[in-house]
């Protein structure tokens, strides 16, 4: 695979839509030649635009795509309640509210529209794909894609989802546990020590980020299953992933059961944290990846 050609000026610029009354704020990418598509991206777990999406979607603009991450519904700059709640197909729902604003762009009238996931997002832009006949490519790196059949959620855990969201029903006030923890023990949404290493560190604690999670969410998240999304795809997919990273069974697995033309690109990775920003990861999946955005529409 060759590298791709970088493009010297990117500029970056707010970018504002809404979904269901609330309003969602996101960063626009902007290469310095008119884009060859537009790259939509989402990242993992309670990230914001800042972090994961923001850093591929740069990598993208740099090879001549306009790209736009953006901070969903309840998270960072963006409206909504109640704050922190991780709802895949919510998220999912943001990402078509993205596209039909970008459509409406003066900026970007016509351009084609691709797709880029990230690790969680990865799983929730395969179910947006699935979806929306709008987007012409899907990448996901490291992603992180569900599969229910062969791991069930614990009732347990989604009844107590439920209950927290009757109580905020019912009081008004969210309960919330910390996304990640020093030790990454306790109650905790990821309990991973490099989780915490990125978000409960300077390292990727930008101050757009909160290191919280509504459990709310556990109503929501635990049940979602990306690898139903798989077969459904009628568009070109790159896998990016690493043996290191995240459940590279359900990796593999999602892409075996995708039909629709497809690659692999399997990088040599610590874990799945430094996809997130680690050049040596970022730059040759954001070659890949511009790869099939060009070949698609092209």
């Amino acid at each position: 695979m060759t590298n791709e050609v970088q493009v010297t000026t990117v500029e970056s610029v707010r970018f504002t839509f809404t979904r269901d009354g609330d309003q969602l704020v996101g960063s626009l990418y902007l290469p310095e030649h008119p884009p060859t598509a537009v790259v939509v991206t989402t990242g993992p777990l309670t990230s914001v635009k800042e972090q994961a999406a923001g850093v591929y979607a740069e990598a993208l603009a740099r090879r001549g795509f306009a790209a736009l991450a953006f901070d969903h519904r309840t998270f960072g700059e963006s409206a909504g309640t109640p704050r922190q709640l991780e709802d895949p197909l919510g998220k999912a729902a943001d990402i078509g509210a993205a596209i039909s604003a970008l459509g409406e762009d003066a900026r970007l009238a016509g351009t084609p529209i691709v797709a880029l996931g990230v690790c969680a997002g990865a799983g929730y832009m395969a179910r947006a794909v699935a979806d929306d006949a709008r987007i012409q490519a899907f990448a996901g790196v490291a992603g992180v894609y569900p599969d229910t059949a062969s791991a069930p959620p614990d009732p347990a855990v989604i009844e107590r989802g439920r209950r927290a969201g009757q109580r905020r029903l019912a009081t008004g006030e969210a309960e919330t546990i910390p996304a990640v923890s020093p030790d990454g023990g306790g109650d905790v949404a990821m309990p991973l020590v490099e989780a915490y290493e990125y978000y409960g560190t300077a390292r990727g604690a930008v101050p757009n980020y909160t290191n919280g999670f509504a459990v709310e969410s556990y109503e929501h998240s635990p049940g979602f299953d990306a690898r139903e999304a798989a077969a459904r795809l009628t568009v070109p997919f790159l896998l990016v992933h690493s043996e290191n990273a995240l459940v590279p069974a359900w990796a593999r697995g999602f892409a075996a059961a995708v039909t629709s033309p497809k690659s692999q690109l399997w990088l040599e990775s610590a874990g799945q944290i430094d996809f997130y920003d680690d050049p040596r990861l970022i730059e040759p999946a954001a070659d890949a990846a511009a790869e099939l955005f060009r070949a698609t529409v092209g």
